[in-house]
């Protein structure tokens, strides 16, 4: 799993039944509940340039992937390549410092086993730098689950669809398919990527999207990680 570019590296397990049913986790905001990082780290970064600190409630009703958009709903336009770079870099570095306590959300560690252990498949997809990730992965113990482990490789400003189409060719030695495939995410960004490549999608509503954000999108809302395995199983089972 160290680079997630082949079918060793990202563990797959031997013996693993395919043709069936498939997960596709997010990670921030879904697996790893960090929305407290994310707030501490974006009101320290908005801090720096002068922005008003945000409540909770007024980040979910802002949020957008793309995250420049973000940006631009807070300035009344988008930020230029210069400032860009600078915000981005100015988030993750507090980030990434306030996410050491962050832990996996209520049931995942379980639920991932529970899946695993029912013959199922699952992989874990996420906008987050894939040489972060990985090693977070791991130190979670949770990594002996998964097909594939992508974290992103390119521009931290791109959105999820084409990662997931990569990321389901990858997957494609493994039997999996995008009819059976559900994406488990807290975006609407998550259900736009699935619709893309003809998966299913189920939202979650502890991570960067208010309710009423996430019903946008059309597709199930849930409240637990719980829930979200019983819809899957339900669409894609």
């Amino acid at each position: 799993m160290s680079n997630g570019n082949t079918a060793d590296d990202a563990g797959i397990s031997v013996g693993t039944k395919t043709g069936g049913a498939h997960i596709v986790w997010d990670w921030n905001g879904t697996l790893l509940h960090d929305i407290d990082a994310v707030m501490a780290a974006t009101n320290a970064s908005f801090a720096e340039f002068g922005f008003a600190p945000l409540t909770l409630e007024r980040y979910r009703e802002l949020y957008v992937v793309p995250v420049p958009k973000f940006y631009e709903r807070l300035m009344g336009r988008l930020p230029t390549d210069a400032e860009w770079a600078v915000m981005d870099e100015a988030f993750h570095r507090h980030y990434w410092a306030a996410a050491e306590d962050a832990g996996l959300t209520e049931g995942a560690r379980e639920l991932l086993r529970d899946w695993q252990a029912d013959g199922l498949t699952q992989s874990l997809l996420s906008l987050a730098p894939h040489e972060k990730l990985v090693p977070l992965v791991r130190e979670h113990g949770i990594d002996v689950h998964f097909l594939r482990v992508d974290g992103r490789v390119g521009p931290s400003h791109t959105s999820k669809a084409g990662h997931l189409v990569r990321h389901m060719a990858a997957l494609e030695a493994a039997g999996v398919t995008a009819r059976r495939t559900v994406l488990v995410g807290d975006a609407v960004d998550d259900a736009t990527a699935a619709r893309h490549v003809g998966a299913y999608a189920v939202l979650y509503t502890g991570g960067s999207h208010s309710r009423a954000s996430l019903e946008s999108a059309g597709v199930p809302v849930v409240d637990s990680l719980a829930e979200a395995v019983a819809m899957a199983r339900e669409l894609a089972g």
